[in-house]
Formats: C-alpha cells, structure tokens, sequence
C-alpha cells in the first residue's frame, strides 16, 4: 500500500489558492487510481513547524546518546519530519510564489529534513523518489516575459529536492492567478484561464501516472 504524502504552504484556503486547488484535484485523482493508498497531510499554514535551530542542527550530526536535553527535544521535530518524508513513496508539495520565493513556513519544513549525511548529498534515503511540485505565481515568470529571469522558486525548489536529495521532481506551474483579482490584469484573464485548464489536465495526468507506476512497483 503506497503512502502519498502531501505537503500545502499557502496561507489562502482552497477556495482562493491555487496550489491549494491543484494539489487537492491531483490527491483526489491518485486516491481515485489508488484506492488502497494512504495520503499524510501535512498544512503547514496551520501548524507550521519550527525554524531551524542551532541545537537541532548540532544534533543532527551528533549520536542521540550524545544529544543534550535542548538538543533531544529540539532533534525530535527533525527526526519526526525526516522519518515521515522517508517513509512516503511519493511527496506533493504546493508551493506558491510569496515575493520570489517560497512562503518562510516551506522553507523551515526543508531546512528540517535535509539532513547532510543522511538524507542530503550522497546520503540514499530519498534517491529516486518522486515529488510533485504545484509552484503557482500570480504573474508570468517564463521565457520572453519582462520577469523571466526572476523565478526563484522552481530553481530554489530543484537545486533542493534534485541535486541535494537526490529525488526526481516534477513541476505544475499555472500562472497569472493574479488576474481574477487584479482589475490591472483583466486583459490577462484568457491566458489565466489557458493556463489554468492546462495545468488542471497536467495534475491529473501526473497524478493517474504516479498511481499506476507505484502500483506497478508493488
């Protein structure tokens, strides 16, 4: 039975987030090919996780018999994130475009699971494993746009989960979310609704895929 875990980070609901929306249309889909499949939730606009601290990360290269108190407790978040993302066959992660960047509650949750030595730069816990990465930003950022260039989520999110873990990372981006709620961007309102139809269709094609190679591997 294959483990999906699903990771959100935009602090807007479902009703108003696009990573939100996407994200939950491609776990409904991998439930749907994957009946007998479990998904862990984790929202970390909810309950976001700790901030890396000086005590977690001596701990993470120390032996837990050597950890100190400070450095037990703060070590015991880590492990319990590392584990959870270890154990999963596959990871979505939503992760919307906040000022260039991922939102802060994203970044804390991989500064906690990426541990050099074990699950980071030559370490094998996470090679090959599949993440899916819903990056949705409210204006257009590719090539031959005036922002291209600007886009520091997908190369953030790849130089992480690709070369320092090792996982095969996948992208579903839609664009120009902005423009339902900008009178400014109203004339972008077609290549918004173009961009989110395609990306739709991406997430359930990635999402049936996914499903039916991890049924195949078991």
């Amino acid at each position: 039975m294959a483990t999906l875990l699903h990771i959100d980070s935009s602090v807007l609901p479902v009703s108003a987030s696009a990573s939100r929306s996407l994200a939950e249309l491609f776990r409904a889909t991998w439930l749907e090919q994957h009946p007998e499949g479990t998904v862990v939730h984790r929202d970390l606009a909810v309950h976001p996780v700790s901030h890396l601290t000086a005590a977690a990360h001596h701990a993470g290269y120390l032996d837990p018999a050597r950890h100190d108190g400070e450095q037990a407790a703060a070590f015991a978040e880590r492990k319990e994130l590392i584990e959870e993302l270890e154990a999963a066959d596959a990871v979505l992660i939503g992760a919307p475009m906040y000022n260039l960047s991922v939102p802060s509650t994203l970044k804390a949750w991989i500064d906690n699971v990426v541990l050099i030595g074990r699950t980071a730069l030559g370490a094998a816990t996470l090679q090959g494993k599949h993440v899916t990465v819903v990056t949705s930003r409210g204006g257009a950022y590719g090539p031959g746009t005036p922002r291209e260039g600007y886009d520091y989520v997908q190369n953030y999110l790849e130089g992480v989960f690709g070369m320092m873990l090792g996982m095969e990372i996948e992208f579903i981006v839609p664009e120009l979310t902005g423009a339902p709620v900008d009178p400014a961007m109203a004339e972008l309102l077609p290549l918004y609704e173009a961009s989110r139809s395609r990306t739709r269709e991406e997430a359930t094609a990635l999402a049936e895929r996914l499903a039916a190679r991890l049924g195949e591997a078991a």
